[in-house]
């Protein structure tokens, strides 16, 4: 993708390998960060460091220049932007970067694939493959592979559980296990895991869907891509992108996704144009009666709901 001509970049990134002080490592992040026009969503433990950001073009280099004297091997995957993306700048320590409530040998992990093989694995796999998206059900609803696999977890903490039913379903000497995500960090975790399980055969998309988007467009991709960010959702490539999501309300495709205006609700769901005025801004007409609905946003903007922007009703 163009960012040449964007006064801001969005940073997608993450190093995987012992960190001896990760409380000393935000400590550093937020001293060079200041004075700098950075925002960011920075997690660090003694696994390593899962990020994203978004800067002024002079700072996000500035940032990776630092970061690669730093680390050896990271992949910063960019995009423009005219804004800054996120509302402000966290860096905290989380000592799970992937939730998965047990630990995983790390040295074990799947084969990372370049985005071109990826592509050529996609054409040529067979019925001893299975395709896995490591993602939840709300980033898979606007987009995912063609012939992906969504695992019926209500959270990945359940992974564990579905790595052990599939154990069970298939033979896992011989099956082949394609597995993607967003940026590529979980499937780091989760091909350990299935390593773990008996799986010999596992393989995952190196730099993710952000990664493969950059380098092999949006060829065996449909609809768009979920991110963690003021955009939601955007195609993977410059190609255009058709809608695969539904509007809740009245089905018509779309891929535009919404906080409920119901404080208590809150939920995230994808929404047309003309059903989002129609129904203030709800997921449902129970949401709808709630005592406590902010106002609808009458602008159309689909950014995440920030708490600070509620006013009393």
């Amino acid at each position: 993708m163009e960012t040449e001509n964007h006064p801001y970049l969005v940073l997608a990134f993450y190093h995987i390998g012992p960190i001896a002080d990760p409380h000393g490592e935000v400590a550093l992040h937020k001293q060079f960060f200041e004075g700098r026009d950075v925002k960011s969503r920075i997690y660090i433990s003694e696994q390593g460091i899962n990020g994203q950001m978004s800067a002024a073009r002079l700072h996000a280099q500035e940032y990776m220049e630092w970061m690669h004297g730093r680390f050896s091997g990271l992949d910063f995957k960019i995009h423009g932007a005219e804004e800054q993306m996120f509302p402000k700048t966290a860096v905290r320590y989380r000592k799970q970067l992937v939730a998965m409530d047990r630990e995983v040998d790390l040295t074990q992990r799947g084969k990372h694939v370049p985005p071109a093989e990826w592509k050529r694995m996609l054409e040529e796999r067979d019925a001893d493959t299975v395709l896995i998206d490591v993602r939840n059900s709300y980033e898979w609803k606007v987009g995912h592979f063609d012939g992906a696999e969504l695992p019926l977890c209500e959270t990945f903490r359940q992974f564990p559980e579905y790595a052990r039913s599939l154990k069970e379903a298939r033979d896992p000497k011989r099956t082949r296990v394609m597995m993607y995500c967003t940026g590529g960090i979980r499937c780091e975790f989760y091909s350990a895991l299935m390593k773990e399980e008996g799986f010999d055969q596992v393989f995952q998309l190196e730099g993710g869907v952000i990664g493969y988007g950059l380098h092999e467009g949006s060829e065996h991709w449909k609809g768009k891509l979920f991110v963690f960010d003021d955009r939601l959702t955007v195609p993977i490539s410059d190609e255009e992108a058709t809608p695969i999501g539904e509007c809740l309300h009245c089905k018509t495709p779309i891929d535009v996704y919404y906080n409920c205006a119901n404080m208590d609700c809150n939920e995230l769901f994808v929404c047309c144009s003309s059903c989002y005025p129609a129904h203030k801004g709800c997921c449902s007409e129970a949401c709808m009666q709630q005592p406590r609905v902010r106002p609808y946003r009458e602008d159309g903007s689909s950014k995440p709901f920030r708490r600070r922007e509620y006013c009393q009703i």
